[in-house]
């Protein structure tokens, strides 16, 4: 597929594909007219990568865990260095304190939702 069709299905702007193309975290072939054209696989690499930015997660760490993130889950990580675990440990912790916030600021827009709704409901007598 092109890079119109990508950014379309993904959602993502086709200069983002671009970028996330010369960070190295998805890969096109040229076709001969020199347009990029992508495998139907960058579909679902193009979300999980969008997932791990908006997790905080920047595109340095992101190439270095793509390839655990694949299907079939065999997770082959030869070159992870105590630092490398290190640093993933913190962003998954610091993923999960903002995993809580949103929780928290979800349940408390849920329940002001359930307070207002109840406020305009008509009075049955």
């Amino acid at each position: 597929m092109r890079i119109g069709e990508l950014s379309e299905r993904t959602e993502t702007p086709r200069r983002l594909l671009r970028y996330y193309e010369e960070q190295g975290l998805i890969v096109s072939r040229r076709l001969p007219n020199g347009y990029r054209d992508y495998d139907e696989y960058n579909v679902d690499r193009v979300l999980q990568i969008r997932g791990l930015l908006d997790a905080g997660l920047p595109t340095r760490i992101i190439k270095q865990i793509l390839p655990c993130l694949d299907k079939p889950r065999t997770i082959y990580f030869p070159d992870a260095t105590p630092e490398m675990l290190a640093t993933l440990e913190r962003e998954r912790d610091r993923m999960t304190r903002r995993i809580d916030c949103l929780t928290r600021n979800r349940d408390a827009i849920s329940e002001y939702l359930d307070i207002v709704r109840q406020g305009l409901q008509p009075d049955v007598a």
